[in-house]
């Protein structure tokens, strides 16, 4: 596998604060390049992902699991227990079921883990706010109920409203290559 680097530098984009390719940081890939978990992240979620986790500093914790979103798993508690990063493979666009993900999510990680995914955002396009989005917006909703299987219409702020409704704090957005990734951290309160 050849070396690969990523430079990344954050600047805004249409009034919301992103991060996008350029300068400043480098990261690369020798680090993780025989890790079983690593393997599996830069087959399913690719390079940009792969960068985007390693760039946030997440790439040496021990408690990483990451979800796939090719292969289903059922998992119960425990298997999450000791979790302190979730990474979710799946584009969120592409969840069915949102709200009761997130919930379960939110339920089995622990205070302060961090929740790591991506999305499309349907507004942004090249940069630019889409113009007449509140159109496509309906537009697309329609759609979603006809076909199930189409993409989710989500946006930046619908997904901080999202998140936030589940009790997550948004840590990062960054937008590279058409997607959106994110970090959210978990902000549970402890049991009494």
């Amino acid at each position: 596998m050849e070396k690969s680097d990523a430079k990344y530098k954050n600047e805004i984009i249409n009034y919301q604060p992103v991060s996008v390719i350029r300068g400043d940081k480098e990261v690369s890939m020798e680090d993780n390049q025989h890790n079983p978990v690593f393997e599996s992240l830069l087959a399913e979620g690719g390079e940009n992902f792969y960068h985007y986790i390693n760039w946030l500093g997440l790439g040496k914790d021990l408690n990483l699991m990451i979800l796939s979103s090719i292969h289903h798993y059922y998992y119960d508690f425990n298997d999450l227990k000791g979790v302190k990063t979730l990474i979710n493979l799946k584009k969120l666009n592409e969840i069915n079921h949102i709200d009761t993900f997130l919930a379960n999510i939110f339920r089995v990680l622990p205070k302060k883990a961090s929740f790591v995914g991506c999305f499309k955002d349907n507004k942004i396009r090249g940069g630019i706010s889409v113009p007449f989005y509140q159109s496509f917006k309906f537009l697309n909703g329609l759609i979603n109920m006809i076909d199930s299987k189409t993409d989710r219409f989500m946006t930046r702020k619908d997904v901080i409203k999202l998140l936030e409704a589940h009790d997550f704090r948004i840590i990062d957005m960054t937008e590279i290559s058409n997607i959106t990734y994110f970090c959210a951290e978990s902000l549970k309160n402890p049991v009494s």
